[in-house]
């Protein structure tokens, strides 16, 4: 009696997360084309700041995304429904070209993705080598 309250549990727990399962899987995801945008450039930005990678794999990992980014990039600018949309993100998307659109700004400027993103939020060569390490004192 035991055993068969327990296969009975069993069955109807392994239902009920079928049931669940199919729910997720039948659901669409609804992350419009910006917000796709700012993911991948984000996967950039990250791997741009990534102090784990060498040069190489940096530049394998940026290289690897461009064409995503383009596409996404690309999509974003032709898409009209973002035309009619007022929202604080889509407007600061495009008051932000050079930062939203990072691939087609340092298409534009002959610049690379890294070299330009710097160059927006002006951090220059000079500033980095400049710069002193100082550590705070707990006080």
């Amino acid at each position: 009696m035991n055993n068969t309250l327990r296969s009975l549990t069993i069955i109807a727990s392994t239902i009920s997360i079928a049931i669940l399962s199919s729910n997720l899987v039948i659901t669409p995801a609804s992350a419009g084309v910006l917000e796709n945008l700012e993911r991948e450039r984000a996967s950039v930005l990250k791997s741009i700041l990534d102090p784990e990678l060498s040069p190489l794999e940096r530049q394998k990992k940026i290289q690897g995304s461009k064409m995503r980014l383009i596409d996404l990039e690309r999509m974003v600018l032709r898409d009209d429904k973002l035309k009619g949309r007022n929202t604080p993100t889509v407007r600061r998307a495009f008051e932000n070209y050079d930062l939203t659109f990072l691939l087609h700004a340092a298409t534009e400027k002959n610049l690379t993705i890294t070299d330009n993103w710097l160059a927006e939020l002006g951090i220059t060569t000079q500033n980095i080598m400049s710069a002193q390490i100082k550590l705070q004192s707990d006080k």
